[in-house]
């Protein structure tokens, strides 16, 4: 990066429990050589296990990550601020740190139902969803 410092981006959702953190996690693997990234929610929950096990299954260890409530970043600066869910704009309109603010629903892994390896399907294929969005949106993103 030639000395330039990095671009900060926060991932907000409700509970920080999946999306935001699979979101933190996969844009610090793609491009943590650009970006400081960090995720809250609005009413912060814990993180979810089975973002955990998705996350594993491609080499990204969010085992421990918090979760984090929006508050803990109040007055820091944030070239991006990015919610990943309506529930999350809705209560969040507005971050005052955030120079540009980006929306994008992804539907909540956390509400599948049925078996062990059905809710597994559901989270990876939320983690995909969010992987190809960070790559086609932060891949060439000017901050």
């Amino acid at each position: 990066m030639n000395g330039e410092r990095k671009k900060r981006v926060l991932f907000i959702c409700t509970h920080n429990s999946a999306r935001s953190q699979m979101a933190e996690g996969l844009l610090r693997k793609m491009y943590g050589d650009k970006f400081e990234v960090f995720s809250a929610g609005t009413e912060p929950s814990g993180v979810n296990p089975y973002a955990i096990r998705a996350m594993l299954e491609i080499g990204i260890d969010i085992s421990l990550h918090r979760s984090k409530s929006i508050d803990e970043f109040k007055g820091k600066n944030f070239e991006l601020v990015a919610t990943v869910c309506d529930r999350a704009k809705e209560n969040c309109p507005f971050f005052p740190s955030g120079k540009r603010v980006m929306h994008q629903q992804f539907e909540d892994p956390s509400e599948i139902k049925g078996s062990d390896e059905e809710i597994m399907k559901g989270f990876r294929r939320i983690r995909d969803e969010l992987s190809s969005w960070i790559k086609n949106t932060f891949e060439e993103i000017d901050l």
